[in-house]
């Protein structure tokens, strides 16, 4: 020991001297790594591409036959084989693999959305919104064009929300097109949103969305339209699936608070009896609306004489871009599922979906959960308040009219 510690060991030479005779496993047999860093860093720095590799034995509270084992693994995945009798004696047999086929189930990453580029080259400006690329004020006030792409691609989430075997566009995220437009052009209200015709996604492809803003009226509003076509088509034929008026906000609007919520209202309400959500979903689908797990973000409800209160929440898929939106489309739309679930709807067969709206504004922006309240506002429509967790207001909608979807109007859209 004394020589060891008083004289130059030259480890550093005798790992160099081993490399150099072609030495390429160094295993360290010790309690818990010791020299292991300083061989790896002589094999890091010696640059030959040798593929040489350093493995520990033991580690400090850690010292049975499981981590022997499994360092013994890390040699074995690098190529060395162990003396299998050795390892497992009397213990061990070999086993035939499955003669049937290997269920075919891909783990790769899928890529995500596409960098948009530099759209001021193009005299744009970016939308900065998950769903809209870039935006451009019209010249001499009239106005204002959005535009963006959306995919299956891009846009995975989307493909939780089939209608009839097709995925449909939810009408929560045509409004959001409308409320971003708004944001845009200083029209915060979405006063009415008309939905006209489906907007269906294909399992290849994309579609071209603009949204487009019309000129200020000495009233404050503006005509608003939502346009597609399929994505790169050389004659582009557009398709409206929705159109309505977007105003300025008046003061003080929106800002008064249901009796039902606050920080200091009792939650759920006094007398509000809980509703079963046990297989919904199943049942919502039976109805010809399957949701996936992305639109899946209905947590509790209760009804109350000719209103239900439900507890929403952005499912852990779509729970990271739940901020970039005004309100996340699947979160509002979870909302929407307490209509069908709490018996709001009549008995018609397939589904039930947002027809027009009616005076929608919003008082804060990118919630990942929310309270809501649903009442009536005519025989086939629904009034929505929206607040947090805590009880402060988030928004409403002062009537949301729901239609039956004819499904042989998707059938005209093709398959």
């Amino acid at each position: 020991w004394f020589t060891n510690l008083r004289q130059t060991v030259e480890f550093e030479t005798a790992t160099r001297n081993l490399l150099r005779d072609g030495y390429g496993v160094f295993v360290e047999s010790s309690p818990h790594p010791v020299v292991g860093l300083g061989v790896q860093e002589t094999v890091e720095d010696g640059g030959t591409g040798s593929g040489a590799f350093t493995v520990g034995s033991l580690r400090r509270g850690d010292g049975g036959m499981d981590r022997l084992l499994t360092s013994l693994a890390e040699l074995h995945v690098r190529g060395v084989s162990p003396d299998w009798a050795k390892v497992f004696p009397d213990t061990a047999r070999r086993v035939a693999l499955p003669t049937y086929a290997f269920q075919r189930t891909r783990y790769w990453l899928e890529p995500g959305p596409a960098v948009r580029g530099d759209v001021s080259s193009a005299g744009l400006v970016a939308a900065d919104h998950p769903l809209l690329g870039a935006a451009v004020q019209l010249a001499q006030g009239q106005g204002a064009l959005l535009t963006g792409r959306l995919s299956l691609e891009t846009h995975p989430w989307l493909a939780d929300h089939v209608v009839a075997g097709r995925v449909v566009v939810p009408g929560t995220a045509l409004l959001e097109l409308a409320l971003r437009a708004g944001a845009e052009t200083g029209s915060a209200v979405v006063e009415e949103l008309t939905m006209e015709t489906p907007m269906v996604l294909g399992a290849s492809g994309a579609i071209d969305v603009q949204v487009s803003v019309g000129e200020r009226e000495e009233t404050g509003r503006r005509a608003v339209h939502l346009h597609s076509c399929p994505a790169g088509a050389g004659a582009r034929s557009w398709t409206r699936h929705a159109s309505g008026v977007l105003r300025d906000q008046r003061e003080h609007e929106g800002s008064g608070p249901s009796a039902v919520f606050g920080p200091e209202a009792v939650w759920p309400p006094a007398g509000a009896e809980p509703v079963a959500l046990e297989n919904g979903y199943d049942l919502l689908a039976s109805h010809g609306v399957e949701y996936g797990p992305a639109f899946q973000g209905l947590r509790r409800l209760w009804r109350r004489d000719g209103e239900l209160f439900a507890e929403v929440e952005l499912p852990a898929e779509v729970r990271g871009e739940g901020a970039a939106f005004s309100v996340h489309p699947a979160l509002l739309d979870a909302a929407l599922h307490a209509l069908g679930l709490g018996g709001f709807v009549g008995e018609v067969e397939g589904p039930w979906l947002p027809f027009c709206w009616r005076e929608v504004a919003l008082v804060a922006a990118g919630p990942s959960a929310l309270r809501v309240r649903l009442g009536r506002a005519g025989s086939e429509a629904a009034e929505v308040e929206l607040a947090d967790p805590s009880g402060l207001p988030v928004g409403r909608v002062a009537a949301l009219d729901l239609r039956p979807l004819a499904v042989d109007q998707l059938d005209r859209l093709g398959p």
